[in-house]
This record gives structure tokens, C-alpha cells and sequence, in this order.
């Protein structure tokens, strides 16, 4: 007779297994797109410090809206109001966007591997 539960949840060594070998895919991964993520995160900090300076904010408000707006979080405790500024928000929003694809993808990616190697 067959175990249902084993069948459905495998056991937790095969569990452990599985995680652990999604994060050394998703490690791999990452490293392997670090340029690009790299790149992603500084357009973002300086768009951030462009934004805060027609704003008037310090460095570190600056950078903080930036990654806020950037993962679309957006507290709304500090929001442009300068024309040019809204404008480079609206890019530091699109850059986090792909920022965030970028994982998303990665993530998926080190999923299916791990996945393949013990079906």
C-alpha cells in the first residue's frame, strides 16, 4: 500500500534537499546577473539622489524614497513635487520594475532546477 502522505509531501529530507538546492541555483543565478542587477541598483540610487537634490532632501531621504518608490512600496512620506523630479520617480518606479523581474525570473529559474534534479 502506498503512503498518500509521503507521495504528496515527499519526506523532509527530500524537503531539505530541495531547499537547499534552490538556494545554491538562486546563489548561482544572481551572481551570474549581478552586472545587470548591479546596474539596476545604481540607476536607481542615483535617480534617487537627482530626484532628492530638486527636491531639497538629504542623501539619506534621497536614497530611502528611492528604493521606496523603486519596489513600489511607496509610504508617501516623502513624494515629489518638483516637475522633473515626479518625472524621474516615474523612471526610478520602471527601474525597480525590472529590478524586481530580474529576481522573480532568477527565482523561478533556481525553482525549476531544483525541481528537475530530483523529481
Amino acid at each position: 500500500m502506498i503512503d498518500e502522505k509521503r507521495v504528496v509531501f515527499g519526506s523532509a529530507s527530500e524537503a531539505i534537499r530541495d531547499t537547499i538546492e534552490f538556494f545554491v541555483h538562486l546563489a548561482l543565478g544572481l551572481t551570474a546577473l549581478s552586472p545587470i542587477l548591479l546596474t539596476l541598483l545604481a540607476l536607481i540610487a542615483v535617480n534617487g539622489l537627482a530626484i532628492g537634490r530638486l527636491q531639497g532632501w538629504s542623501r539619506a531621504d534621497s536614497l530611502y524614497h528611492a528604493f521606496i518608490n523603486a519596489t513600489t512600496v511607496g509610504y508617501g512620506d516623502f513624494r515629489p513635487t518638483v516637475g522633473m523630479a515626479k518625472v524621474l520617480s516615474v523612471l526610478n518606479a520602471f527601474l525597480g520594475l525590472l529590478l524586481t523581474g530580474v529576481f522573480v525570473g532568477v527565482g523561478v529559474w533556481a525553482v525549476e532546477l531544483a525541481v528537475q534534479e530530483y523529481p
